[in-house]
């Protein structure tokens, strides 16, 4: 990964820890897009619907890559996703990267 790239990735990860108060690793991040997505703010979830508020976030980060596409929220706000085309195969740290690179694009929305 490039200097570049990384210098963004650790001041994003600088800001949100200091944001959320503690560290985070990629999960715990895409815990928290996958809340801000579904946006009912803080609350407790089921293993099963934490389960799900990460793979809300992993579809939100890669829709703009062209890999899904939102559908609609169900009754209850729970968004939902159409496949677009495959996830390529990846090496682990071009996945790594591809997730930083969704991340870093979502936030810098926000920040």
């Amino acid at each position: 990964m490039d200097e570049e790239f990384e210098k963004l990735w650790r001041v994003l990860m600088a800001q949100l820890e200091k944001d959320f108060d503690g560290d985070l690793d990629i999960q715990g991040i895409l815990f928290l897009i996958g809340v801000q997505e579904l946006g009912k703010g803080k609350q407790s979830f089921s293993k099963d619907q934490k389960i799900e508020l990460l793979h809300v976030a992993i579809c939100t980060i890669l829709a703009p890559f062209g890999y899904y596409k939102l559908l609609h929220s169900d009754q209850d706000g729970w968004p939902h996703f159409e496949t677009l085309k495959p996830l390529p195969h990846l090496k682990s740290g071009e996945q790594l990267k591809l997730m930083k690179q969704g991340i870093l694009d979502y936030f810098g929305e926000i920040y």
